[in-house]
């Protein structure tokens, strides 16, 4: 090829850049509406998870619900959080589907995604510490295991952060994506 020629492969590269891109677009849109539902799954059977068994008779009863630990209340609030963010972020996602050279809105995504990574790291984490003592206990402390006498309870609040860590890992993968696509700019 001499000076100033133009090769014919040259035009074909930006497609097939673009190419990729839109297909890891498409990746991103599609995880984040799985990640949607496992979020809002993980809040809805934790908001709603509640117990009471009786004891001795109907007058006295024990209750159990999510709402009396913190932990469990941080847990909902934060898979909400994060829910609400991914189903406000679905039309960037799709931006990047018809505009696969956006390189600041995808900057954006991975600054939020990773916020938000955080925020629901430390819901699931809180809550799987409560969901431990509930059915180990502590020995030491003196806190006994409650999972032999709530049973549903306890079904409820260890199904609950499957959909959480579950949407933890999307995360890590919308993250990994777009680094991979803002990497095939340069």
């Amino acid at each position: 090829m001499e000076h100033g020629e133009i090769s014919s492969k040259a035009p074909l590269v930006a497609p097939v850049a673009a190419g990729v891109n839109r297909a890891v677009a498409v990746v991103d849109t599609f995880l984040r509406f799985i990640a949607i539902i496992g979020t809002i799954g993980s809040a809805i059977a934790m908001g709603t998870t509640n117990e009471t068994l009786p004891f001795f008779t109907q007058f006295i009863q024990f209750e159990a619900k999510y709402s009396d630990l913190p932990s469990f209340t941080f847990f909902v609030a934060a898979n909400a959080v994060v829910c609400t963010y991914l189903v406000l972020s679905i039309p960037l996602s799709i931006v990047h589907i018809l505009r696969p050279r956006a390189r600041y809105s995808r900057l954006f995504l991975v600054f939020f995604d990773t916020a938000m990574l955080a925020l629901l790291t430390a819901g699931a984490s809180a809550a799987a510490a409560i969901v431990y003592l509930a059915h180990k206990g502590n020995v030491r402390a003196n806190w006994f295991s409650i999972c032999q006498q709530f049973d549903s309870f306890c079904e409820r609040i260890s199904g609950s952060l499957i959909g959480s860590f579950a949407a933890m890992v999307l995360l890590v993968v919308l993250i990994t994506l777009s680094a991979f696509a803002l990497a095939r700019r340069h």
